[in-house]
């Protein structure tokens, strides 16, 4: 299921069924669920769910990549950019729960030491409320 931030299902999920996104507010901040495949065909209701999310100035935005099993270079460019995005609303954009192959792109690209990456989406709700 694609879903905004309101949590009403979002218009754009691909045919093919092999990728959803759950956008929903926890624990202060805004959790975008990812699950299946993130590519160039997929990543188009990604980039609009972000970019409302940081319009939404959450403060916080925390991307759950527990069920991602996959991510192209399109997938990757639309994060950077909302990272971008959400730092110049005064917002933090952050991972977590990198699978193996999303993570060995993010190692290989060097895009790791760009975003803050945390081991579960618990710990990132977490280090949010400590800091």
């Amino acid at each position: 299921m694609v879903s905004g931030v309101s949590g009403h299902p979002r218009e754009g999920e691909t045919a093919t069924g092999r990728f959803g996104i759950e956008v929903r507010p926890m624990a202060g901040a805004l959790v975008v669920v990812l699950a299946g495949e993130l590519d160039h065909d997929t990543a188009p209701p990604l980039r609009d769910a972000l970019a409302e999310g940081v319009a939404a100035k959450p403060g916080s935005i925390v991307v759950d990549c527990a069920e991602l099993g996959f991510c192209d270079s399109t997938g990757l460019n639309v994060l950077l950019r909302a990272r971008i995005e959400a730092q110049e609303a005064g917002s933090v954009l952050e991972l977590s729960a990198l699978q193996p192959q999303v993570a060995r792109m993010f190692d290989i690209t060097g895009a790791d030491t760009v975003f803050t990456v945390h081991d579960s989406l618990d710990a990132a709700l977490t280090d949010r409320r400590q800091s």
